[in-house]
């Protein structure tokens, strides 16, 4: 789902109707992972470790997550973000293009950091975040709010299987809920909300199940440039319809295919306990 336009912490919490601790706390969560491409690490291998793609030092990995805790925590804009943090990458020399030799002791042309790739950073992080968070609470409530809810943006900028989703009611413990929590995509501006049964009929919504509706399906995502594998990820479907009744198959983005945060509300849990 394309956005024209960056939401902000700001923006997150209005919509998620939720403080940052619960984001923040899912952040500092994380270990660290090295990784050369994206595709290296995917669903819910993000939920244990933080990376960057190309970002082969762990103290750059240490700048750029607690530049995004404090985004989260002070609600700084992109534009503060970026600001606050490309003077650290540019003087530790991760910005621009340059020629980084990989493990295997090959050159290779790349985009280190850039205002683009903060972009993609900040939104897709803080996003994750803000709906790991938010889902850890919805799973405390689940005696009292039963039902979940998809909720899509309907603007120009929804894309289609996202727009056909929204409204649609299944039990917090439909297995669909595993794969399609949002964020599912870059820039993925859905969000889940919690209903009791009461709201359900009261909104004359129908409660509806993905059995026998959802499938796993294996695509490409490119090609290894050094060795001409080509590289693949595992990918959720459902089979749904639209509101006028039309078919519509929803797909998550490769590298989405999880719901983030997984066994965060137990963590918290513990941290509470402890406390």
């Amino acid at each position: 789902m394309a956005s024209a336009k960056a939401p902000n912490p700001a923006d997150l919490k209005a919509i998620f109707g939720l403080e940052p601790e619960q984001a923040v706390a899912y952040l500092k969560s994380k270990g660290y992972a090295i990784t050369w491409n994206w595709q290296e690490m995917l669903d819910q291998a993000h939920d244990q470790a933080f990376t960057v793609a190309k970002a082969m030092r762990l103290d750059l990995l240490s700048d750029i997550r607690g530049a995004l805790e404090t985004a989260l925590q002070d609600g700084q804009t992109l534009k503060q973000f970026i600001t606050a943090l490309q003077p650290t990458l540019e003087s530790q020399g991760w910005w621009g293009q340059q020629v980084i030799v990989g493990s295997d002791g090959v050159g290779e042309l790349v985009q280190l950091g850039s205002p683009r790739r903060l972009k993609t950073i900040y939104q897709t992080n803080l996003q994750s975040a803000y709906m790991a968070g938010r889902k850890a609470a919805m799973e405390e409530t689940t005696e009292t709010h039963p039902y979940w809810m998809y909720v899509a943006i309907l603007d120009g900028k929804t894309r289609p299987s996202h727009r056909a989703l929204n409204g649609q009611v299944f039990r917090h413990d439909d297995p669909i809920w595993s794969s399609i929590f949002p964020p599912n995509g870059f820039n993925c501006r859905c969000r889940v909300v919690a209903l009791t049964e009461a709201a359900v009929k009261r909104r004359g919504l129908r409660i509806v199940s993905s059995e026998g509706r959802m499938f796993t399906e294996t695509i490409e995502t490119g090609v290894n440039k050094r060795t001409g594998e080509i590289r693949t990820a595992e990918v959720t479907g459902l089979r749904t319809s639209d509101a006028a009744g039309k078919s519509v198959t929803f797909r998550t983005d490769p590298g989405f295919n999880h719901a983030p945060g997984a066994g965060l509300a137990e963590m918290l849990k513990r941290k509470q306990t402890a406390a």
